[in-house]
């Protein structure tokens, strides 16, 4: 297990004021970003995008670069390569992941979305965003370690008929770069969790229709 001491360290301009409007901050472009995806759009297309709204929006630079995963590339994680072949379609759904600094603080925010009215997508979209409300509020009120917390996630996930993508269980961020301080899996963490430096994430799997969902944002 990771050192917990070490896990939750914070660097010396860290302020959870400031995480916390970054996060409202990325959230605002996330949500414009995802109004102006368009079918016909390339995932590069997309990034390209998201990079210029961060960009207007006063972002100082990107402790990971955009990822928009379309149709079938949502059953993917981010290590793994999209088919630059798939364009966003007008029964589709998506998921945006962002990690803008702003006010040298790291956010990192993501969601799903669907255009039209494809019943399967649209059961993955919401069943995401269920689970990971369900997840948060189950931190928020049991103060479980990340452990107890994606045990948790898995069998909120399995309630929807959905699979739970265990490689994907949260992680640091905070002042940037916050690796200088520490680093570290939300799901590794067997102790107290801090507010305002993990990073919950939730993919999840449809083994049904084969999309996926994704959603993070950081606990407070």
């Amino acid at each position: 297990m990771q050192n917990q001491s070490v896990a939750q360290a914070v660097g010396p301009d860290f302020s959870l004021t400031a995480m916390q409007q970054a996060q409202t901050q990325a959230l605002q472009v996330l949500e414009q970003l995802a109004t102006q995806l368009l079918p016909g759009m390339t995932e590069h297309q997309a990034c390209a995008l998201a990079l210029q709204l961060l960009q207007q929006a006063g972002a100082e630079q990107h402790w990971h670069p955009p990822i928009v995963r379309f149709g079938r590339n949502t059953a993917k994680i981010y290590s793994e390569v999209s088919d630059a072949t798939v364009r966003l379609q007008a029964e589709d759904i998506f998921f945006i992941d962002i990690g803008p600094v702003f006010a040298g603080h790291e956010a990192d925010v993501g969601a799903t979305f669907c255009l039209g009215h494809n019943p399967e997508q649209h059961k993955v979209q919401q069943a995401v965003h269920q689970v990971f409300d369900q997840v948060a509020m189950h931190w928020r009120q049991t103060g479980c370690s990340g452990e107890a917390l994606y045990r948790f996630a898995a069998e909120a996930a399995a309630r929807y008929g959905m699979q739970l993508n265990h490689q994907i269980k949260g992680h640091r961020v905070g002042d940037f770069p916050h690796k200088l301080d520490a680093s570290g899996q939300l799901g590794g963490c067997d102790g107290e969790v801090h507010s305002g430096i993990w990073v919950l994430e939730i993919q999840l799997l449809d083994p049904v229709s084969g999309f996926g969902g994704f959603v993070e944002q950081v606990l407070f």
